[in-house]
């Protein structure tokens, strides 16, 4: 099975970082973040990648190409110009890493990376979220669904406290600090998809994935939530960036499920 991974937007909200680089290759512990998603599919046994690339995307290319550079101790003998790799810290992954356009929607990303995936089962995920969600259960949960895609539903924690005022007094009766948003379970990506997917992405490269293809699914009642009541962060700003580098940092992040 093929995990599919949009990598090519322009990370505008990031733009500290992705101006130089895309936002999937934005470090945590000093690794891409795109390398801790890919770390996850591969905890379970799912080890090749198609990688959606847009803008910057030299750099995801490079990274991949040069691997072992970025993730090895090595001697260049420049007197040959041989390379030994020493202490193999590779992975067991096929990445595949496809241009599917500088100004191209989600939805024509995918639409794009077709022929690659043929008439198979596909997973699919954005490149700047994080996450401890069991694959393998979401997998099993949308083989029993039936359905054409499975998402990830998340109900995130709200972003202030929260008040309860007699509108009379003025007076606030109770106060909460980040209560659990508004009720409503949220898109986080994660996607289990049955080829018939393509199918619904009708439009070209103009194609957003979250509007029409996914509106038509849901209304068909060709669409399932998988409801993650765990840990799911995506990297939108520096500070969201800020938040997971300190996570890694104190050694036990939420999102890894792997082992060195």
């Amino acid at each position: 099975m093929k995990t599919v991974i949009l990598a090519g937007g322009f990370g505008t909200r990031l733009s500290e970082a992705t101006h130089l680089i895309p936002k999937p290759m934005v470090e945590i512990g000093g690794k891409p973040i795109l390398w801790h998603i890919m770390k996850t599919y591969s905890h379970y046994g799912i080890n090749d990648f198609i990688i959606c690339c847009g803008y910057k995307q030299y750099v995801i290319k490079e990274y991949f190409a040069n691997y072992f550079r970025h993730n090895c101790d090595m001697t260049v003998n420049l007197a040959d110009n041989s390379v030994e790799i020493h202490d193999n810290h590779s992975e067991s992954w096929k990445v595949t890493m496809i241009d599917t356009g500088l100004n191209t929607m989600t939805g024509g990303r995918i639409k794009r990376i077709q022929k690659y995936i043929g008439n198979e089962r596909f997973l699919l995920t954005y490149g700047d979220g994080v996450s401890d969600v069991n694959i393998a259960d979401e997998i099993a949960f949308h083989e029993k669904s039936g359905s054409v895609l499975t998402l990830m539903g998340y109900k995130p924690v709200g972003k202030f406290g929260a008040l309860k005022i007699d509108h009379k007094t003025s007076r606030v009766e109770s106060f909460t600090e980040k209560p659990a948003g508004d009720d409503n379970w949220i898109n986080a990506g994660y996607f289990v998809c049955e080829p018939q997917v393509f199918d619904y992405i009708e439009g070209g490269d103009t194609v957003v994935f979250e509007r029409d293809p996914l509106e038509k699914m849901a209304k068909a009642g060709k669409m399932s939530v998988y409801k993650h009541y765990g840990f799911w962060k995506p990297m939108d700003t520096l500070r969201d960036n800020v938040e997971l580098n300190s996570m890694w940092d104190s050694g036990n992040p939420p999102w890894k499920c792997w082992s060195e």
